[in-house]
């Protein structure tokens, strides 16, 4: 599997637009503007770093993952994700060496990219997500 760098580090907040105000406020980074994804059940709102993106996830209900998250542990860091050429090959190669998958098969995530995560047992305990740009951005 190759990877070409951090896509982004994602971080679960109560509401990402009250918490990009304030790291831009901060950082002077840059706020893009937030995107529904309901079949992940989340909001997410990416703050530009010139290098990658510091992706901030808040729940769009009760049922998202992402609320069980924030309840359980009060939010923080959530996952780090690499991104790589060619998501499918990634993906045959971690099956090959044995490595646990959350996502078998690629899935939408934002900004139109393809998604997949790693389960934690297989990545040293760290949840770790791997992005294939889209060729539009």
């Amino acid at each position: 599997m190759e990877t070409t760098g951090i896509d982004h580090v994602g971080f679960v907040v109560a509401d990402v637009r009250k918490r990009a105000a304030a790291l831009a406020r901060a950082l002077g980074l840059r706020a893009n503007a937030p995107e529904d994804l309901p079949q992940s059940g989340v909001r997410v709102l990416h703050l530009e770093t010139g290098h990658g993106t510091v992706e901030l996830l808040e729940p769009l209900g009760e049922s998202s993952p992402i609320a069980k998250y924030l309840r359980d542990k009060g939010g923080g860091l959530h996952h780090v994700a690499l991104r790589v050429r060619d998501l499918d090959a990634a993906l045959a190669d971690l099956r090959a060496r044995g490595v646990p998958l959350i996502d078998e098969e690629p899935r939408p995530g934002s900004r139109g990219h393809r998604i997949a995560f790693l389960h934690p047992k297989g990545t040293a305990g760290l949840l770790v997500e791997l992005v294939e740009e889209s060729h539009a951005r």
